[in-house]
């Protein structure tokens, strides 16, 4: 890949550099740090970005001067201003793009260490209610604090610390490092007439305390019968770079127990490392090795990046594939990037059928930017910890076909919305959406006629879910 600068960046550099120290003070200038951060903004934005050529302060001849240059960048209150000031169409188009002050954090959270309890919950305005909310567990993260405590799938709180859940506090409350949940239970009173609906605290409580945690994004794997067939199923939350070792063990286990079908669950997926995607495709498929999966376009400094199926892990053993002709994929509105990427990439070979609902709607991809000479990590400024991940290229598959902006749509006949009063088991039989899977795969229809739409008869309105607390979780990345 080639790194393009302009004479005049680079003797704006030059000049950033003579400046960043007082004569005989071995102290950092903070102002000059400041102007280090926002010449790497700049540079790294009119490099990579993917959509530089809508942004005219990000062209090339810009600046005639470095004084108009060093101006601009003063012109801005923070690196942060700036970086913002570049973002193209940030309410529809780029919604994606960030910039951190600390990219040990976000290497960390790349690499699936975070600060958790272990709950991943979604809040919903309390039945008949304008301000209190409510919080539905959607997943417990194993060998945490709330696995130990007994917190499932499925639970409902509406207090921390005694104080009610509300609008205005949730933020506060569930930002705390320890906190005591209380419990309670839905109530539609038998009748499907959701304005009586209540929540009826049930007297149970359970005191979590977050710590470090490293998650394995392989959350649930089962082998499953079916009309006398093997079903393998994984539920599958990150694309996690590394995580593909573990992932060709568990294709290892379906292939020697002749598994017929595949159920990939990325309901709460929110995307990854792009050459893990590519690794997941080719273990489901096997028989497209050397074909393109995916492209990468990237602005006009770039020539577009190929990536194939292949059949074996870069310093790694060989794949072990299942060669299926047909996978089915449980995908959301929490499910993005690369997970959508997979479908996208699939479906030229393979017949994907989507279940579930509209997915987030994120084609493109992003690298992480560092202030060196080469903007990798190697080299990086030492005055800072700044990084940035803008998005540098849109994702397609073979066929030039990207994921819309609205969402891949679920296979016609396989549409499903979770119901936050019936979650149900994940990797059970019965759970509603897996449900969908094995029910067509029993009857080999091809469409489903599983009891699937079952009408959501709460009067729950979603408000946020806890991934909206980390900006720094999901994305299609370029490792």
């Amino acid at each position: 890949m080639k790194h393009l600068k302009s004479t005049l960046l680079l003797l704006a550099i030059l000049v950033l550099a003579t400046s960043c120290f007082e004569d005989g003070d071995d102290v950092t200038n903070p102002d000059s740090v400041s102007l280090e951060v926002k010449d790497f903004v700049w540079s790294g934005m009119n490099i990579f970005y993917l959509y530089k050529e809508n942004i005219p302060n990000l062209a090339d001849d810009r600046f005639s001067s470095n004084t108009e240059y060093s101006e601009y960048l003063n012109s801005y209150t923070s690196p942060e201003a700036l970086f913002e000031s570049l973002i193209y169409d940030s309410e529809n188009t780029d919604r994606f793009s960030w910039i951190t002050d600390d990219y040990i954090a976000l290497e960390a959270q790349f690499s699936g260490v975070y600060t958790t309890n272990g709950v991943e919950f979604s809040l919903y305005l309390a039945p008949n209610s304008t301000t209190n909310l409510v919080g539905v567990v959607r997943l417990i993260l194993p060998n945490t604090d709330a696995s130990t405590n007994g917190v499932k799938r499925g639970d409902i709180f509406y207090a921390i610390d005694d104080v009610t859940l509300n609008v205005d506090n949730y933020t506060q409350l569930l930002s705390q490092s320890t906190y005591t949940l209380s419990f309670a239970d839905y109530n539609d009173n038998g009748t499907t007439d959701t304005t009586d609906d209540t929540i009826v605290a049930n007297g149970t409580t359970a005191s979590l305390t977050k710590s470090t945690y490293t998650e394995n994004p392989v959350h649930t794997t089962n082998i499953l019968t079916v009309g006398g067939q093997n079903v393998g199923y994984i539920l599958y939350n990150s694309f996690t770079s590394g995580s593909e070792d573990e992932l060709n063990n568990i294709f290892a286990n379906f292939k020697s127990n002749n598994v017929a079908h595949l159920v990939l669950d990325l309901r709460y997926n929110p995307g990854g490392s792009v050459a893990t995607e590519t690794y997941l495709a080719s273990m489901i498929t096997g028989q497209h090795t050397g074909e393109i999966f995916t492209k990468l376009v990237r602005n006009d400094n770039f020539d577009e990046s190929n990536y194939l199926f292949t059949n074996q892990i870069e310093e790694g053993g060989s794949i072990n594939s299942l060669n299926l002709e047909k996978v089915y994929v449980l995908a959301t509105d929490k499910s993005a990037s690369a997970s959508e990427g997979l479908i996208n990439g699939l479906r030229p070979y393979i017949n994907v059928i989507h279940i579930g609902e509209n997915t987030v709607g994120k084609t493109q991809a992003s690298v992480t930017l560092y202030d060196s000479p080469n903007f990798g990590r190697t080299g990086a400024n030492q005055n800072h910890t700044y990084a940035m991940q803008p998005l540098i290229a849109n994702g397609v598959n073979k066929n030039n076909e990207q994921v819309p902006s609205t969402g891949l749509t679920p296979t016609v006949g396989f549409e499903y919305t979770e119901s936050p009063t019936n979650l149900g088991v994940l990797g059970d039989e019965n759970e509603p959406m897996l449900a969908l899977a094995l029910e067509d795969i029993e009857n080999s229809t091809g469409k489903s006629s599983a009891t699937k739409l079952e009408i959501n008869n709460t009067s729950l309105i979603f408000i946020k879910d806890s991934n909206d607390f980390n900006p720094l979780d999901g994305g299609m990345r370029i490792d």
